[in-house]
């Protein structure tokens, strides 16, 4: 989220951003129960594909409030955001279209690892070579891809949010007073991070496709678009998994590759940077527990 930070609840989701005069603002929404979504969420490898589902909805509503406000002046909101052709309009249209083809970009992001893999098939033309080159080229262009867009100011800002998000949450969960002091002297990286989730698709990827047949290579390109929602599904019940066991001495280190590729997805944050994650997350309590004197957007 651009100059913000989105927490979520139970029932709500809250995004607090840091305006241009120094001001944080908020944007509250409640969260839809539909009966048919409540059912599938309980039910294990579903749930994960309604998950994302559901956070790309939410998300899409928490971009567009942040890009409508950034750099922008208080009070001329209007005037910026109807401007043709302007930078908000350019920015918002890239946040949100960048979550709602999460499914599309796990699409590209797995068959072009399959044809850089089958340039190889003439020299290693075993299945488990080439489902090994597959997983190595998709997990080289996910690094690639976070690095490179890190680099860049605005992302590397988000990322700073992003990891202070992380560090509300680790004082929170700590039992600590959530004053910035404590909060920066936090872990940037957290077992639910999405980062880790992105991660846990190319390794779960990688053993499920020793499951199906690598020839003929149509064969190869049909199966890996069928089990997309597979391997989402199987991923997210990973991560579930890997955060359940965190306090366990052994299984504790499951989760350690989705943790150092937030090394990437995650910065330090600054001060001011973390007082926006704290008030967002202190906003999410605030609604969370009396949600009828809260106005919902």
């Amino acid at each position: 989220m651009i100059e913000g930070v989105m927490m979520g609840g139970k029932e709500h989701t809250v995004s607090a951003i840091r305006r241009n005069d120094d001001s944080i603002e908020y944007f509250y929404v409640k969260k839809e129960k539909k009966p048919a979504l409540q059912r599938l969420k309980k039910i294990p490898f579903i749930r994960g594909i309604v998950a994302i589902i559901e956070s790309a909805a939410n998300g899409s509503k928490h971009l567009q409030f942040a890009g409508d406000r950034y750099d922008v002046n208080p009070g001329e909101e209007v005037e910026e955001s109807t401007e043709e052709g302007s930078k908000l309009q350019m920015i918002l249209g890239v946040a949100a279209i960048g979550v709602l083809s999460f499914l599309f970009g796990k699409f590209i992001f797995t068959l072009i690892p399959v044809f850089l893999a089958q340039l190889f098939h003439t020299w290693l033309p075993g299945k488990t070579a080439q489902i090994l080159l597959e997983s190595g080229f998709k997990l080289i262009l996910l690094l690639s891809y976070i690095y490179f867009v890190s680099l860049t100011p605005l992302i590397k800002r988000v990322f700073q949010y992003h990891g202070s998000e992380h560090k509300v949450i680790n004082c929170y969960e700590n039992g600590l007073p959530l004053t910035v002091e404590n909060v920066q002297a936090q872990s940037r990286l957290h077992y639910r991070c999405g980062s880790s989730f992105m991660l846990f698709t190319v390794i779960v990827g990688m053993f499920i496709y020793f499951l199906v047949p690598t020839d003929p290579f149509w064969l190869r390109i049909v199966d890996r678009i069928l089990l997309i929602p597979v391997v989402l599904g199987v991923a997210f019940e990973v991560l579930q998994w890997t955060n359940a066991c965190r306090n366990v001495p052994v299984l504790r280190y499951l989760g350690y590759p989705g943790l150092w590729l937030q090394l990437l997805t995650t910065k330090e944050p600054k001060d001011d940077q973390v007082e926006v994650a704290i008030a967002s997350f202190n906003k999410l309590l605030e609604i969370e527990k009396d949600p009828k004197n809260i106005s919902v957007n």
